[in-house]
C-alpha cells in the first residue's frame, strides 16, 4: 500500500518507513486514513481490522482502493507496529488505550476519547472516562494551535470536526487580543452526511437529508468543550444537517468590545497562518468563492478562513470551511502523526483539490 522509500538512516529525511495499522478501518473516515496512508512516502500499512468486514477485500468496502492487496483482519490481536490509528466509535479507545500501546509507540486517536482535558469534562459532556490517567498525556491534533507540543508525542488526540472549524476560524482573534472571553461569540455549523459515519442512521439516509438545513443540536453540542478548552472563551454553539455529503461550514458572529478596523483583522489573520501549509484566506476576494465554502476544500486537508466587518453592528463575522473527514478527522490526523513521527508536515496530504466538482 505504501510508496517504499529507501532506508538510510534514524530520521525522515533519510528516507524512514515506518508501519502502521488501522483500528476500525471500515467506516469514512478509516477509508480516507487508508486513501491518504497508501500514498505516504514514509508509512506502510500492514493491518486494517473491522470487526464486521473481516475477510473482505478493503476495496470492496472504499472503491477507490480496489486492486489493493489488503484485506480486513480482527480487531482482537493487532499486530506489532510503529504506529496505530484508532478510527473507532467514542469510547472503544479509551476501554482499549492499554493494549493500543501494548503493540505500538504511538497511538493516533481519532474518536473523542481523548481531546478534552479532565475526567471531569467528560463527566459533563460525555458518559465519564475509562482511562483519565491518559489525558494529561495526549496532545490534540490540531497543528495550528498545538505544533510544538506534537513533536515527539505518544498520544495524540484527532479534534472534532466541528470543534475544527470554528477554532481556525476564531484562533486568530483570540491569539490577537479582539476576543479576550468576555464578548458574546455566536457560532453557527452546517455540516454534511458523512458526520454520522457510515453507519449514521435515518437522519443520514439520501432521502431524508435532501434538500434539508435542519437543526439537530441547538443548544449543548458535545463539541463546544473543546472550542472553550482550546479557546478559553465561552461559545453560542449550533448546529444544522444540509444536504452536502462532506464538509463543515462554521460561521462566527463576534462583537469585540472595542473598535477594530479590517486593517487588525488581517493582521490577525495573516499573523497565524501566514506560514501554515494548510489554511488558506478567503475574505471577500473576486470571482464565485469569495468566502470559505467546503466545495472549494472537498477531499483535501485545507481549512478556509475569511471574516467581514460589519461597523454597523460592531460586529465581525467570521467564516471557515473544511471537510470534514480530511482536516476535521483523518488528515487532521495524518498532519498530527507527521509531526509526532518527525516526517514532513504535508507527507501524504498534497491533494489540493478539484474544480469543478458536485456536491461535497
Amino acid at each position: 500500500m505504501a510508496v517504499d522509500t529507501e532506508a538510510g538512516g534514524s530520521d525522515a529525511a533519510s528516507g524512514e518507513t515506518v508501519t502502521a495499522s488501522i483500528i476500525g478501518g471500515s467506516g469514512f473516515v478509516g477509508g480516507e486514513l487508508l486513501r491518504l496512508l497508501a500514498s505516504h512516502p514514509n508509512v506502510e500499512i500492514v493491518e486494517v481490522t473491522s470487526r464486521s468486514k473481516a475477510g473482505k477485500s478493503v476495496g470492496s468496502v472504499h472503491p477507490p482502493l480496489r486492486g489493493t492487496d489488503l484485506r480486513f483482519t480482527e480487531p482482537d490481536d493487532p499486530a506489532s507496529v510503529d504506529v496505530l490509528f484508532a478510527a473507532t466509535p467514542h469510547g472503544v479507545s479509551m476501554s482499549q488505550i492499554d493494549d493500543f500501546f501494548d503493540v505500538a509507540d504511538t497511538v493516533v486517536d481519532l474518536s473523542a476519547d481523548f481531546r478534552l482535558n479532565t475526567e471531569a469534562q467528560y463527566e459533563e459532556w460525555y458518559d465519564g472516562h475509562d482511562a483519565p490517567e491518559y489525558l494529561q498525556k495526549a496532545e490534540y491534533a490540531l497543528p495550528e494551535i498545538n505544533r510544538e507540543n506534537l513533536e515527539g508525542a505518544e498520544l495524540v488526540a484527532g479534534g472534532g470536526c466541528n470543534a475544527t472549524a470554528t477554532i481556525l476560524g476564531l484562533y486568530p482573534l483570540v491569539e490577537a487580543g479582539i476576543v479576550d472571553g468576555d464578548q458574546q461569540i455566536v457560532v453557527d455549523v452546517k455540516v454534511g452526511s458523512s458526520e454520522g459515519g457510515a453507519g449514521g442512521g435515518d437522519a443520514s439516509s439520501h432521502p431524508e437529508r435532501s434538500g434539508v438545513v435542519r437543526p439537530y443540536a441547538p443548544t449543548g453540542h458535545r463539541h463546544e468543550a473543546e472550542i472553550e478548552q482550546f479557546l478559553d472563551t465561552s461559545v453560542a454553539f449550533t448546529c444544522h444537517a444540509v444536504d452536502m455529503v462532506r464538509g463543515a461550514s462554521a460561521t462566527s458572529h463576534v462583537f469585540p468590545s472595542g473598535p477594530v478596523s479590517k486593517g487588525d483583522l488581517w493582521k490577525a489573520y495573516r499573523g497565524a497562518y501566514e506560514d501554515e501549509p494548510f489554511v488558506r484566506m478567503a475574505a471577500g476576494g473576486s470571482g464565485v468563492y469569495r468566502y470559505p465554502e467546503p466545495k472549494a476544500v472537498a477531499g483535501t486537508n485545507v481549512a478556509e478562513v475569511g471574516f467581514e466587518l460589519d461597523p454597523t453592528n460592531k460586529r465581525v463575522v467570521v467564516f471557515s470551511a473544511i471537510d470534514n473527514m480530511m482536516k476535521g478527522s483523518a488528515g487532521q490526523a495524518i498532519h498530527a502523526a507527521n509531526i509526532a513521527l518527525g516526517f514532513e508536515e504535508t507527507a501524504g496530504l498534497e491533494f489540493t483539490g478539484l474544480h469543478p466538482v458536485g456536491a461535497p
